[in-house]
Parts: structure tokens; C-alpha cells; sequence
């Protein structure tokens, strides 16, 4: 499991995409653990490990089952060959001998049987439309896994500063390359396989129609860029669009004027009886994420309404969406819908025919109502749109 923020999947046909951040989780397909020789034992409470064997590699899991005061259980899941970041259970019971956990963001699942002997708990493993069996052993004082030491987080970029980039490159893509993404690195800022429009949408947050009188080659043409700030610390998304923006007019002489314009928009607001989405914490980070696990299936966290817009324009729809929600702060939610043909061209991709199985998620627009609160409509809006007056091919690094 990628812990993230951050941006497109390097495997087709889904992409993962961030305005700020995006990354795109790993479908965990697998099965399987190493027995450990534990004491015979029923209680649930305690640190069970198994092996999730991908087609790339071997992921080692732990899920960690404690019980409180109140005896309510908690567990907290980790993914230790990916840096080992704690994953809480959104929700998690055992009844007549079966543990059933679920971690919401990570539309994850896994049910089990505990074994007669309490060593061992058979059961399957589920992420999106994936079954797979998985069993989970009772790890010992000696079998247990050494879970990494979380990385210290990087502290916040003062939030006056306006960085540059120290150093810079920008190079084709590799004609193979798949995918899309934009991220953060430790003290870096990369993305791979975007466009000069790409770049553009991201640093002015603008949607293809709101960027008019591009060359051929500024939609066509994919780059990968990889820059390191000036100034230590992590930027917020401002920063990193300011960045963005100046490197624009650096190597591509990018020179525009603005106009605005009339024209057909999609508008966000909150439904009939409030917005469901679950309020970020204050000390969640300055940057968001939002990322597809796979076409119509999108976790966002410590998001606003402005960069779920943000998404949905630049990714998703075919035309800018308005916010006017009115909801301030950050939120963490996930959505699930099934997408239609006009859907995801921002990256490329072609839609699957929808599948006709019943337990198939709603469209966008009633996934949007039922699960997170909001409305979306479409309408008319008076946007800004971008000019271009000269534009050249990036200069040498």
C-alpha cells in the first residue's frame, strides 16, 4: 500500500493525478503468509502479519488488533516494505470468530476465520473489485516484523516565502513511459509524461478550454520535470504553482494575456441536507492528495473544495467546474462511481463500457449527492481564460 499524496498510476488503463499531489495505490493482488509457531491462543487482540505476493513484488503486511479500556477494538494496518505509515481501520469487529476489518480511504476490506488453534486466520483480502485470499499469522516475539521508523515529517516552508527553483531539469519523456503524475519528493517537485498544457492547468488552475492558441506540440509533446526549491522546507500548493508558473516563462517563454468568457461549466454545491465528508485534522499537512486507485474510484485527503474542483476539470470532465460550495477548511472522503465515455479524457483515457453487474457504483452525479453531500450541475459560468501570445520548445537544461 503507497502511503501518498500524490499522482498517476504507471499501469493501463487507470492513471492517478494530483493537482498538488497525486499518487495512485497498488491494487493488492495476492496471497498467502509464512506460518510462525505461536502459543495456541483465541483472543483477537494482538499483531497478525502476512505476505501479499504481487506480480512485481512481495509485500509483507501488519495489522496490529488492540482493545481499549472500554473494550472497543482498534487496529492499525501496515505495509511495511512501503515505509511502514500507520493506516487506521476505519472500522473493525470480531463475532463467532471472524475479523472483519475495513480502512474506507483505501476502499479496503479483509474478513477471516480464526483458526481452532488461534495461530492463524484464513480469509480474503479485498481492494476495489479485488478477492484474494489472504492468511494472517499470530507473529511472536520472534517472528514479528520490524515495523520502519516513520520518516520525520518536513517541516512547513514559511508561508511568505515565494521560492524559485535552485535547479531545474526538463526533459522529453520516455517514448514508453506510462502514466501521469505530478509529486513531491522529499525536497523536490517532479512530474513525468505531462504536456506544456499540463503544466500550464496545474500552475494556473485552468481546465483545456479556459488555454486557447497553443501549438500542436504543447498538447503532444510530454516532459518530465524534476526542480528543487530554493528555499528549505515543504511548499504549499500556491508555492509549488508559483514555482510552476515562473519555470513556464523561463524555459518556455511562455507569454499570455487573459480574457474572460461564457461558457458551459459544471457547478459544485452542497445538497439537500449538508455536505458528509469527514473534516481533515489541523495537523494533517499543508499538502493535499488526491489519487485514483482506478477510473472512478478517487481518495482525496486534506483537500479543499477548490482543489476537488481542480481535479474533476483538469482529470474527469470535459469542462471547468465552478465551486460553490461555500465549505471552508480540508476534507478527507472517498468516492466511488462508475464513469461514462465522456469521462477522464483530461488523461487520455478511454472508458471501459459500463459493466451492467448490480453491485456497480451509481454514475458521478448521484455518487457525488449520496456519498459525499454535494451537488453537481451543469450551468453556465463566466471563467478566465488564458491566451497564449508565444511559446517556444523548452530550452536545453
Amino acid at each position: 500500500m503507497t502511503s501518498c499524496a500524490a499522482a498517476f498510476t504507471r499501469h493501463k488503463p487507470g492513471l492517478k493525478w494530483m493537482p498538488i499531489l497525486f499518487c495512485f495505490m497498488a491494487l493488492f493482488i495476492a496471497v498467502g503468509a509464512s506460518r510462525a509457531q505461536a502459543p495456541a491462543a483465541k483472543g483477537i487482540d494482538d499483531t497478525w502479519q502476512g505476505t501479499l505476493h504481487l506480480p512485481q513484488r512481495d509485500l509483507r503486511i501488519v495489522l496490529k488488533v488492540s482493545r481499549g479500556a472500554d473494550g472497543v477494538l482498534a487496529g492499525t494496518m501496515y505495509s511495511i516494505d512501503q515505509g511502514g505509515q500507520p493506516m487506521k481501520t476505519s472500522s473493525i469487529s470480531f463475532q463467532d470468530g471472524t475479523l472483519k476489518v475495513a480502512i474506507q480511504m483505501l476502499d479496503m476490506t479483509y474478513e477471516g476465520k480464526l483458526a481452532a488453534d488461534g495461530r492463524s486466520i484464513a480469509g480474503t483480502f479485498t481492494q476495489g473489485d479485488h478477492p484474494i485470499p489472504l492468511v494472517l499469522e499470530r507473529a511472536t516475539p520472534e517472528t514479528a516484523w520490524a515495523i520502519p521508523e516513520a520518516p520525520k515529517p518536513i517541516p512547513p516552508m514559511p508561508a511568505d516565502a515565494k521560492p524559485v527553483f535552485e535547479v531545474a531539469t526538463i526533459k522529453p519523456s520516455a517514448p514508453d513511459e506510462q502514466g501521469k503524475y505530478f509529486t513531491v519528493r522529499g525536497d523536490r517537485f517532479v512530474t513525468a509524461n505531462t504536456t506544456l498544457l499540463d503544466l500550464i492547468k496545474f500552475a494556473y488552475g485552468v481546465q483545456d478550454k479556459q488555454v486557447a492558441n497553443l501549438p500542436d506540440w504543447a498538447t503532444s509533446q510530454k516532459y518530465d520535470l524534476d526542480g528543487k526549491p530554493d528555499i528549505p522546507g515543504m511548499p504549499d500548493p500556491d508555492q509549488l504553482r508559483h514555482m510552476v508558473q515562473l519555470i513556464l516563462a523561463d524555459r518556455f517563454q511562455l507569454k499570455f494575456h487573459e480574457e474572460k468568457k461564457d461558457m458551459s461549466a459544471y457547478v459544485l454545491s452542497v445538497a439537500k441536507g449538508g455536505e458528509k465528508m469527514e473534516k481533515a485534522a489541523p495537523d494533517s499537512g499543508s499538502l493535499p492528495g488526491l489519487f485514483f486507485r482506478g477510473l472512478g474510484v478517487l481518495t482525496v485527503r486534506n483537500a479543499t473544495m477548490q482543489d476537488f474542483c481542480q481535479l474533476m476539470q483538469s482529470a474527469v470532465l470535459d469542462r471547468p467546474v465552478v465551486d460553490e460550495t461555500g465549505l471552508q477548511g480540508r476534507y478527507n472522503f472517498l468516492l466511488k462511481w462508475t464513469p461514462d465515455e465522456s469521462q477522464f479524457g483530461g488523461l487520455g483515457v478511454k472508458v471501459p463500457p459500463p459493466s451492467d453487474a448490480a453491485d456497480a457504483p451509481p454514475p458521478l452525479y448521484t455518487a457525488i449527492t449520496e456519498q459525499i453531500g454535494l451537488k453537481l450541475e451543469a450551468g453556465k459560468a463566466s471563467v478566465r481564460v488564458l491566451v497564449v501570445d508565444h511559446v517556444d520548445q523548452p530550452s536545453a537544461n
